[in-house]
């Protein structure tokens, strides 16, 4: 059987600075076939993905694809004997159906395909450490005089017009 449907994610999906929202449309492409031992759901997961750059904190957009392979145990298989809850999926009855629940196993894969640092540019320079401004809208040559406060004492004894 194929399934090929959007829903809403149940939850946020993702890392701290990237993630799937909440109620975000997520696109299933599914085929869901039956296994001697249980229920083999195979295909393609897709949402978009909202955050903030990890170095200028600009916030970005994307969008992420996965791959997903899930088998699911039948009650009393060979699998579902020798395996733990949490390595297989089981199979449940759900008002007399048999049911999967993807949640778990797509939260999984997409933490694992999000980037940990996310980018809005591959050469993103980042934030002024002094004062925070983004460097990439900073005008050319941005910098903050640094002054040693072993020393600052001293700068003040001299006027502009002695200095080195």
């Amino acid at each position: 059987m194929t399934v090929a449907e959007t829903v809403a994610s149940p939850v946020r999906i993702g890392l701290d600075l990237i993630a799937i929202a909440e109620d975000a449309p997520l696109d299933l492409d599914l085929r869901i076939e039956s296994v001697s031992e249980g229920v083999l759901v195979s295909g393609t997961v897709s949402a978009p993905t909202t955050g903030e750059c990890a170095r200028c904190l600009t916030a970005i957009t994307g969008h992420v694809d996965i791959d997903l392979t899930e088998l699911f145990a039948y009650p009393d298989s060979a699998t579902d004997e020798t395996t733990e809850a949490d390595e297989v999926g089981r199979v449940s009855k759900v008002g007399g159906a048999d049911a999967v629940d993807l949640e778990q196993p797509i939260i999984d894969a997409v933490g694992l395909a999000l980037p940990f640092a996310p980018l809005c540019t591959a050469d993103c320079i980042g934030l002024c450490p002094d004062c925070g401004v983004p460097l990439a809208t900073a005008e050319p040559g941005h910098q903050h005089e640094k002054l040693d406060p072993r020393w600052a004492k001293l700068a003040g004894m001299f006027d502009e017009d002695t200095r080195d």
